[in-house]
């Protein structure tokens, strides 16, 4: 029993260091929570909570592993994905360019994004992602052994869920505290600006990597 928990420890803490790490999902949570608010924050990271569960309910049937032989499926999801942070990146870079007076001029009243658009938007951001794939693939690899229960599939799932909530909406809240939207107020092209760069490079290093 012991030894089981240290080997669910041991897995739920390598989920904490792959989802709690800065990259694209949670850097765009806290741009749109410092930008927008909470509530667009956490409609944001419910989709990107979403597509997390999603590749670990494959994962945990073992259909991801299936899918992930099929180089085309992956070199589809690579490219999607791609294409998606390098948008993000020219989003970004476009606002840190402008000034606070040209983006209020730009179109008078801006468009927010609404609350359906953001879940869709963390969804795609997730779903288009090979790495989280193989992130779930590796994850499940090392919590599964050839034993495992129906019960240990179950637990592991429970929990990363737990952990996937906590993580990317505790970014959504953190970041949208006043001081963060200030702070944000204050340096907004250079949050914008390392934004893009995050984005930018993530995008790029997405396309060209080799699985």
């Amino acid at each position: 029993m012991s030894a089981d928990l240290h080997h669910l420890l041991l897995v739920f803490t390598v989920y904490i260091i792959g989802a709690a790490s800065p990259g694209p999902s949670n850097m765009r949570i806290m741009g749109v929570a410092m930008q927008d608010g909470r509530r667009s924050a956490l409609c944001l990271a419910a989709g990107v909570v979403s597509g997390s569960l999603f590749w670990g309910s494959l994962a945990a049937t073992g259909i991801s592993a299936v899918l992930a032989k099929y180089a085309q499926a992956l070199v589809i999801m690579k490219i999607l994905g791609g294409a998606y942070l390098l948008y993000l990146g020219f989003k970004a870079a476009r606002s840190a360019l402008q000034t606070d007076e040209q983006l209020a001029n730009a179109a008078g009243i801006p468009q927010k994004a609404s609350e359906l658009q953001l879940y869709q938007r963390g969804l795609l951001m997730h779903l288009t992602n090979p790495k989280a794939l193989l992130g779930w693939i590796a994850t499940m690899s090392l919590g599964l052994g050839a034993e495992a229960s129906q019960s240990t599939v179950a637990i592991i799932l429970a929990g990363c869920a737990f952990l996937s909530v906590t993580i990317f909406c505790g970014y959504a809240i953190v970041f949208s505290t006043a001081p963060m939207i200030r702070a944000y107020q204050r340096a907004r092209r250079f949050i914008e600006g390392s934004l893009a760069m995050v984005f930018g490079a993530a995008g790029l290093k997405l396309l060209l990597a080799r699985f």
